[in-house]
């Protein structure tokens, strides 16, 4: 991920590109192009992403009660396959893509929030806690059927995870005697962490993607310091 001038922007209704990395939506599947030199450490990261969605969910909901930042669970399922030419590997499975969008900066809108997504034999859930500035809660709590259909539901109860090697604290919805257990972090940074979890629901067993987010921290001048190391910034 590279910040760029509006220059290297290219886009129709079908097709994006910023620099050499690119979206295009054809035939019902979305194929990323990623052409990237990588952060901290330089390398190249070069090959194709291609998800087909089960099903595309039209519905945006809002986080905040003013309506400035708005979440759309775009594809909840997804078939996805990743090919990439640098470095050689090559992998299939389950996935999910989905957009945020704000008309302010993340950090002016929340002081925290947790996102989780369980993806269960047919259904997939998907829980979404925030934290509002100024401490207000709110939270969502989803299920989409294996044809798309969406029900709002009963989120179960919170249960803290262990924190973050930078301190982010960590919290996940889970059954009451069956609360979700950390397997592996994936990523972790001063504000942000996204983990894989396992855990149950309904009675069944689940793998679980995790992120949580601290405000808080991205609104310290330290942290904002910290963000070219790891999103660099192309000067043309």
């Amino acid at each position: 991920m590279t910040e760029r001038g509006r220059g290297a922007l290219r886009r129709t209704p079908s097709m994006m590109t910023i620099g050499p990395s690119g979206l295009l939506w054809e035939d019902g599947v979305l194929t990323i192009t990623v052409d990237e030199i990588t952060a901290p450490i330089p390398s190249r990261i070069r090959g194709t992403i291609q998800l087909r969605p089960r099903f595309i969910n039209h519905k945006a909901f809002r986080l905040d009660a003013a309506g400035r930042h708005l979440w759309r669970p775009i594809a909840p399922r997804a078939e996805v396959e990743v090919a990439l030419t640098s470095p050689g590997c090559r992998w299939r499975g389950e996935g999910y893509f989905d957009t945020n969008a704000g008309d302010e900066p993340l950090e002016k809108g929340f002081d925290a929030w947790d996102w989780s997504r369980a993806h269960l034999p047919q259904d997939t859930l998907l829980f979404y806690d925030v934290e509002r500035r100024g401490g207000e809660r709110a939270d969502l709590a989803l299920r989409f059927g294996h044809d798309g259909a969406l029900t709002r539901i009963v989120a179960p109860p919170p249960a803290p995870l262990r924190r973050t090697l930078w301190g982010v604290p960590r919290t996940a919805r889970g059954e009451i005697d069956a609360a979700p257990q950390l397997q592996r972090t994936l990523e972790d940074t001063p504000f942000y962490s996204r983990s894989m979890l396992d855990g149950r629901y309904d009675g069944q067993s689940a793998q679980i993607v995790h992120e949580s987010l601290s405000g808080r921290r991205l609104r310290s001048p330290l942290v904002k310091a910290m963000l070219p190391f790891k999103m660099p910034r192309a000067i043309f």
